[in-house]
């Protein structure tokens, strides 16, 4: 049984959110949530340049991908129904349900399928947190190694083919998803900086 966000308040956010995903991808999609836990490795090595907002972005990260879950699946845009599984299923705060709600390209497939709609229940998205997450994605594999993050929009579009919602979203979102990266080591480096002066 998982526990909601309320009967969990003795718990990190981070530990919650990683035992909640851990239920839902384990088993059932253990590729999935391999990609997961280095998505939260990658999100564990921004915590300098994200000061209070390390422990969200950390447990976003093990939770991005819940909407693949069977018992998340509604609208078919995983970013979506991982979202809003969070938000109506386990209570979860609303900053944690934008994050895995606007992911990576979130919302070039979301205007795809017809959903800005509901992706705008999440809105505004956080533009530092998205980059953050979107940074984090893209450079875990699907099989949670660290990988380019070049390479794996590449291994996106080939998995995907051109025929697919993913593979058109991805193609238009591909300069902004780089240009997110980017702008996360830039932040990085900043941060560094600063420590070391």
């Amino acid at each position: 049984m998982v526990l909601t966000l309320s009967e969990a308040l003795d718990m990190q956010l981070a530990r919650w959110a990683h035992d909640l995903a851990e239920s839902l991808l384990a088993n059932d999609l253990p590729r999935r949530w391999a990609h997961s836990q280095r998505v939260y490795a990658q999100a564990l090595t921004l915590a300098p340049a994200l000061g209070a907002d390390a422990e969200l972005l950390a447990a976003a990260a093990i939770a991005h991908d819940v909407g693949y879950a069977e018992h998340a699946v509604d609208t078919g845009q995983h970013m979506i129904d991982g979202a809003r599984y969070l938000r109506d299923v386990v209570g979860a705060e609303p900053r944690l349900c934008s994050i895995v709600a606007f992911h990576t390209s979130s919302p070039w497939e979301a205007s795809e399928l017809g959903l800005a709609d509901a992706l705008a229940e999440f809105g505004p998205a956080e533009p530092e947190l998205v980059d953050a997450i979107t940074y984090c994605d893209l450079t875990s594999s699907p099989v949670g190694d660290l990988v380019d993050p070049a390479h794996r929009l590449a291994e996106v579009l080939e998995r995907y083919g051109p025929d697919h919602v993913v593979f058109r979203a991805v193609s238009a979102a591909r300069p902004e998803l780089l240009e997110r990266v980017d702008r996360v080591r830039q932040r990085q480096a900043e941060a560094l900086a600063a420590r070391l002066s």
